[in-house]
């Protein structure tokens, strides 16, 4: 079948009913994970001192989601959104540790944190720290549709492998359980996995999931791409104030020279036209390592800094090139995309909050006016930009979250912060930045996505601390 038959082919596919898909070539799907990786700091999303020129090539051939949002504003709760389709309120992974992190006497409720048998610290016990292993996870899913899958990298997400074929932490054989943080030759190790597994499986469907380490801290990379920018650096200049670090720019570098591997293995194994390439981040950028500016916060905050995600795709035969979509879009829709688009069926053994964006790619104009949602119940500090919020009743800057729920629904954005008993609302459309709260300018706006997102934590049994912090002392 030639590229102009199957692009019509895959494009009528998607037209009709999922229990036709299966007398389709299912396409082979690769998503490629940054850690930590901002929304700024692609060259698609306005970057210029760091390069992405493979990134950048991925989305002008394909499609930019604009209003792409990981499932939380760190790692660890945006993986197992992606890998079980389940907002975090019913996998339970919140935070990575699953305690907060920050001063305990200025938290003004009680929760778990560090230490809880030490006496400055308070008494309830650790969330989870890992997914249930009776999840159905995305590669489960997959598998039952005949898929072979792979994950190369972070895991994050407990000793389950949770139905991956084949799974290793830094591209080598056996090698699943250890971290990799600052390892300068661990996204090149990755690749070379990635590239020998397409090359090994061009002849049957396969899920290929590339969960970098990079750009995460500690912020190391190899000398020769690090002298690369700080030559740049030494003439580069730049309308705003940050300090643009030569280190974190090969960090990114690296990143970028895994996609165009990876996109390069395709097209030479013929794959091209029906392989669905997504590249994306699990949080915003870290606030000392890079700006996410004109986004507000960074990663850890609920603020665009910390949840909106660079994001693009590619897929011949069915992606327009040069394509952009403003739908809002978030981790959990990654498990009902992937299956919709494969033919496989969904779990039946827990719920699937997320929705198929496969339309979105075929370039129609849905999912724009959906909701979609957060939640934290626990505290996470700040620091330099990202000291975003106040404590308790004091003017005090400390905190990058408190405990709190989210809802984006069209333009609007409410957050209720349960710390303070109030909310704020913002026009994203109209105000990227976060700079004015409209709650008291549109009260009623406020209070229908409030109920919505009150009614949201019910459904999702929400955990939502309620017992005040006994030792909190502002």
């Amino acid at each position: 079948m030639d590229s102009i038959h199957l692009r019509a082919f895959v494009a009528l596919l998607l037209s009709i009913p999922s229990a036709f898909i299966d007398a389709a070539p299912p396409p082979n799907i690769v998503l490629v994970l940054a850690d930590d990786l901002g929304y700024s700091d692609a060259g698609f999303n306005g970057q210029h001192f760091y390069e992405t020129p493979h990134i950048d090539a991925l989305a002008r051939d394909g499609m930019i989601l604009s209003d792409f949002y990981s499932g939380g504003p760190n790692c660890a709760p945006t993986r197992a959104c992606i890998n079980t389709g389940m907002y975090t309120p019913r996998h339970k992974l919140f935070t990575p540790g699953g305690r907060a992190k920050g001063s305990v006497q200025l938290m003004r409720f009680a929760v778990p944190t560090k230490g809880q048998d030490d006496p400055l610290y308070n008494t309830f016990d650790s969330m989870p720290n890992m997914i249930d292993g009776s999840h159905t996870s995305i590669a489960e899913v997959l598998g039952n549709a005949g898929y072979i899958s792979a994950r190369f990298g972070k895991w994050h997400l407990g000793n389950d492998l949770q139905g991956f074929t084949v799974s290793s932490a830094n591209g080598k054989p056996g090698v699943v359980g250890k971290r990799f943080y600052g390892d300068i030759d661990v996204a090149e190790k990755l690749t070379d996995a990635a590239v020998q597994f397409i090359d090994q499986n061009k002849e049957k469907p396969f899920f290929l999931y590339v969960a970098h380490w990079d750009v995460h801290s500690p912020l190391r990379a190899r000398k020769s791409i690090t002298a690369k920018y700080k030559k740049k650096l030494e003439a580069y200049r730049d309308d705003g104030n940050w300090d643009w670090n030569p280190t974190y720019a090969a960090m990114v570098d690296a990143v970028d020279t895994s996609v165009g591997r990876i996109r390069t293995q395709i097209k030479q194994s013929g794959l091209d036209e029906n392989t669905l390439i997504i590249f994306t981040s699990d949080n915003g950028g870290a606030s000392f390592a890079t700006t996410n500016r004109p986004l507000h916060a960074a990663k850890g905050a609920f603020f665009e800094g910390g949840i909106r995600v660079p994001t693009c795709a590619v897929w011949p035969a069915v992606i327009k090139s040069g394509s952009r979509s403003d739908a809002a879009l978030t981790s959990v829709d990654f498990l009902p995309t992937f299956a919709e688009i494969s033919g496989a069926s969904l779990p039946t053994n827990q719920p699937v909050d997320g929705q198929s964006f496969a339309k979105v790619l075929q370039g129609q104009t849905v999912l724009q006016n959906r909701s979609i949602f957060w939640h934290y119940p626990l505290y996470l500090s700040g620091a330099d930009y990202n000291k975003v919020l106040p404590v308790y009743g004091t003017d005090k800057m400390h905190w990058r979250a408190v405990p709190s729920s989210v809802i984006r629904k069209g333009d609007y954005k409410l957050i209720y912060y349960y710390e303070y008993d109030t909310y704020k609302l913002f026009n994203l459309r109209d105000d990227l930045s976060e700079k004015h709260d409209i709650a008291q300018e549109m009260p009623q706006q406020a209070k229908q996505l409030h109920a919505e997102l009150m009614a949201w934590v019910k459904n999702t049994n929400a955990p939502i601390p309620s017992k005040t912090n006994p030792k909190f002392a502002p």
